[in-house]
């Protein structure tokens, strides 16, 4: 089955078919960096972070681009607050962000340019737009783009620019001509960042940063643009109409936006108090629960955060967890078992049937059902001997599709402290010397140390409490 995903222009799915062979280049708008991530990004971050997985797994050669806007009003306002300067606030919290991205399990991006790295290729952009006649200086040295010149406005989001005019709440600046136009260089006021320009000492407009880093590493072309519901418009509105309009090309021949999170059924903000940094909910939830969450609704679909269902979904989660353990401790048929080869022959069965749902628009929620049914299968093959091979057999394809989706990853990075591990040997020696009271001993001091003992078919092993 080929892969079918939703191209919000055309609103409808489509086949993904890349512009070169298998190889398909796909940018991701990233974060602000002057604050740290909240709820909202972790539900963007985990979707195109799934998705890039999904693709490697049918065999694709992706390279995966996702930025970071180190320069804006925000990072300014922050580092005068703060009385520091804006590459030390976005230095800091890009180094947050990463942090956030490994307790979150997402995998970094190929390629992750920063804004003020290309402002060479901005001021360039610019200049082509300027001598094109479709941006122009105003009196203070910002130069706007004319959004009336460009004549397919609006064909992402859907909007008419009779109507956006007609609706315009906003005043009208002098130095614009049109309060529909935006700006892709803005001059820097006094004391602020700035590069000089053959327009006024500045720094690039938000929408034109993504539109100069993507096509300076993904050619003026590519096949994906994607990100959160929120910047269909105007932000990537307005990369189409001046990335289009300075190279005479298509942009993205797909464009995929993550739907919207809410939190108790209200929208997220910080004057409702409800609002959540990853940080702030990694204190109370298990954040690969929170992934689980995430997975369990289709990503164009909004989703509400809400503890109760973070607590369904970490109990989905130990169920998963824990029929990956019994695999691990099987008990094993020296010469196989009856039933091993139908066993085998089902499993391809629940991997076409998980990437079916992987490839209807990425419906994790349907892909999840699949990999439960295999949960609850390999459960009960594995309750009496197994031969090796049908046990191994069966692991693979349980990490297999809990890789694509990022789930139980943790397994791989486990580790405990050789402190821990060598009473959990001394307490095995005190059991076979029948000397359960010393076995008890380490059992309950393992236990004070985050430590719980489960005695398997296979030996003890440790687990955090």
């Amino acid at each position: 089955m080929e892969l079918n995903v939703y191209n919000t222009p055309f609103k409808k799915k489509k086949p993904l078919v890349p512009l070169s062979g298998n190889k398909i280049g796909m940018y991701v708008c990233g974060v602000t960096v002057y604050d740290m991530c909240h709820i909202g990004h972790a539900r963007s971050l985990m979707v195109f972070d799934i998705i890039s997985r999904f693709l490697r797994r049918k065999g694709y050669d992706l390279t995966y681009v996702r930025n970071f806007t180190d320069i804006d009003d925000k990072i300014i306002a922050r580092a005068n607050a703060l009385r520091s300067s804006y590459r030390d606030i976005a230095d800091r919290y890009i180094d947050e962000f990463k942090t956030d991205m490994e307790i979150l399990k997402v995998l970094p991006a190929d390629i992750e340019p920063k804004a003020t790295d290309h402002i060479g290729d901005i001021i360039e952009m610019v200049r082509i737009l300027e001598d094109k006649g479709l941006a122009y200086k105003a009196d203070d040295g910002s130069v706007y783009f004319s959004v009336a010149k460009f004549r397919t406005y609006g064909s992402l989001s859907g909007r008419r620019i009779e109507d956006m005019i007609a609706g315009a709440r906003v005043d009208i600046e002098e130095m614009k001509h049109d309060p529909l136009d935006f700006a892709v260089w803005k001059r820097s006021k006094e004391g602020e960042p700035s590069w000089d320009s053959p327009w006024s000492k500045g720094r690039p407009g938000w929408h034109i940063e993504c539109s100069a880093m993507s096509m300076a590493i993904l050619g003026p072309t590519f096949d994906i643009h994607a990100g959160g519901q929120d910047l269909i418009f105007p932000h990537h509105e307005n990369e189409i109409a001046q990335s289009e309009a300075a190279t005479g090309k298509p942009f993205a021949h797909y464009w995929m936006h993550n739907g919207y999170i809410n939190v108790d059924n209200q929208k997220m903000s910080k004057s409702a108090g409800n609002f959540f940094t990853v940080r702030d909910i990694s204190k109370e939830f298990d954040l690969e629960a929170v992934r689980m969450f995430m997975l369990s609704v289709q990503y164009r679909n909004p989703v509400n955060f809400s503890r109760e269902l973070i607590q369904q979904a970490e109990s989905g989660l130990e169920r998963l967890r824990t029929a990956r353990e019994r695999i691990d401790e099987a008990p094993v048929a020296g010469n196989g078992s009856d039933g091993d080869e139908e066993f085998l022959a089902s499993l391809e069965g629940y991997r076409k049937r998980f990437c079916d749902a992987m490839d209807d628009d990425l419906n994790t929620a349907d892909a999840l059902g699949v990999l439960f049914e295999l949960a609850r299968a390999s459960n009960t093959f594995v309750s009496e001997p197994r031969g090796q091979a049908a046990i191994d057999a069966t692991r693979a394809l349980f990490d297999e599709l809990t890789g694509v989706l990022g789930l139980l990853c943790h397994k791989e990075e486990e580790a405990f402290p050789t402190e821990a591990l060598d009473m959990l040997e001394e307490r095995q020696q005190a059991r076979k010397t029948k000397d359960f009271k010393r076995a008890d001993e380490l059992r309950d001091a393992l236990k004070d140390m985050g430590y719980a003992v489960e005695d398997t078919a296979n030996g003890p092993k440790l687990k955090k409490i």
